[in-house]
């Protein structure tokens, strides 16, 4: 996949005093509970939230900025979020940050956007103000597009931009510019941050009938509280033979997978496992918790059109060994289609990881996290010094660090 993220750098969100952690197309997250795993999660889903909802919103959703930022000592009251990755297809790279400052709260945006000639446009927000400008590959200024402090007015709306609410983000309203103002680039950013999908498996609502929702194709919802119209509709794609197969190759009891749709104004779907030995069907309600997980997370998998990220948490809750070998080897399958950010505490699913792929995290002793807590290099290191040993093993025993 062209787009995708680079780096993330956070500084004060919860135990994220200061992190900076470089993406690959797969990064699995392993450490002891509270090393700050679901904390870089939460990050991403207020960001996707602030695109879907508004900065204010978003805070609130959360208990306003003093609740999300770090609690141990820090010099100032501040939130920072960097980003870094490719998410339009007119730039080469692209670079977003969101300051948000308190106690009076306020915020700063900047974005920059990288072309292929070597020019770079640069948009800073701050307040009801912007300034905008491209500069010339040596780093001078070539084009003052706006200077400041340029005020967005909603009377010119094409020209020179729209009305900035002082705590409202730029990601929607800059986004409305004309493109020759970089409305383009941040649409393309706002869509791509949008399509984030944070997934936490709620297997009791995963379990029971969907209701119809017409013709649309429906993915997976982020609890996966709509399983059984997600397989429905995967059930008329190409990617079903595989589904099932995937499914079949690791229930060992399992032959097929069907549908009921029982009469009624509800127009529900229910999921049926056709399983050896049995004259009738399983209903899904009827199934195991790792047989409804493992559904679940082959319905996400197999997406025909996934977000740009996809964040699992808890990955290997209720898999036998043998799925997380499937699930490994098709989340790499996967990946030339969505980023994968995933948390998870098995040994035995970091077994079947590369030191690429693994990011190991821990805690420092002022309540901070620290990821990666080792880097990329010397867990390659120690990887060769003990012989190929897998690297569950490895972080198990604490050779890796990110043990309890």
């Amino acid at each position: 996949m062209d787009d995708r993220l680079l780096e993330l750098r956070v500084r004060n969100f919860r135990s994220l005093r200061d992190i900076t952690l470089p993406l690959g197309p797969v990064n699995v997250m392993v450490g002891p509970n509270g090393a700050g795993k679901t904390n870089v999660l939460e990050v991403f889903r207020f960001l996707a939230d602030i695109v879907r909802t508004d900065l204010e919103p978003a805070l609130e959703r959360r208990g306003g900025l003093e609740s999300i930022l770090f609690r141990g000592d820090r010099a100032d009251d501040f939130l920072q979020i960097d980003l870094s990755g490719t998410w339009d297809a007119q730039t080469v790279a692209g670079h977003y940050t969101l300051k948000l400052t308190g106690p009076v709260l306020a915020r700063e945006e900047r974005f920059v956007f990288d072309f292929a000639d070597g020019t770079r446009r640069l948009t800073q927000v701050e307040g009801a103000s912007a300034s905008m400008e491209t500069l010339a590959p040596d780093g001078s200024v070539r084009e003052i597009l706006a200077p400041p402090p340029f005020r967005l007015d909603e009377s010119r709306l094409g020209e020179a931009a729209l009305g900035i609410n002082p705590l409202s983000s730029g990601l929607s309203t800059l986004s409305r510019l004309a493109p020759g103002m970089g409305g383009a680039q941040v649409r393309s950013l706002a869509d791509f941050l949008d399509s984030f999908k944070i997934v936490q498996i709620d297997v009791e609502a995963a379990a029971k009938p969907s209701r119809m929702r017409g013709t649309k194709f429906s993915a997976i919802d982020s609890d996966a509280s709509n399983l059984a119209i997600s397989l429905l509709s995967l059930s008329a794609t190409e990617a079903w033979e595989f589904l099932v197969a995937d499914a079949v190759a690791v229930l060992p009891q399992l032959e097929d997978i069907d549908f009921e749709h029982p009469s009624g104004p509800a127009r529900e779907v229910v999921v049926v496992l056709r399983e050896r030995g049995l004259r009738d069907p399983t209903q899904l309600a009827d199934a195991s918790y790792g047989t409804i997980r493992l559904l679940s997370l082959l319905a996400l998998l197999y997406d025909p059109r996934p977000p740009a990220l996809t964040c699992i948490e808890e990955i290997d809750h209720g898999l036998h060994p043998q799925a997380l070998e499937l699930l490994v080897n098709r989340i790499r399958e996967q990946s030339k289609r969505t980023q994968f950010l995933i948390a998870t505490h098995s040994p035995a699913f970091a077994n079947r990881l590369t030191p690429d792929e693994l990011i190991v995290c821990e805690r420092s002793a002022d309540g901070s996290s620290i990821i990666p807590a080792i880097s990329n290099e010397k867990v390659k290191e120690i990887v060769a010094a003990s012989e190929g040993l897998p690297l569950g093993e490895l972080w198990f025993s604490g050779a890796l660090g990110g043990d309890l």
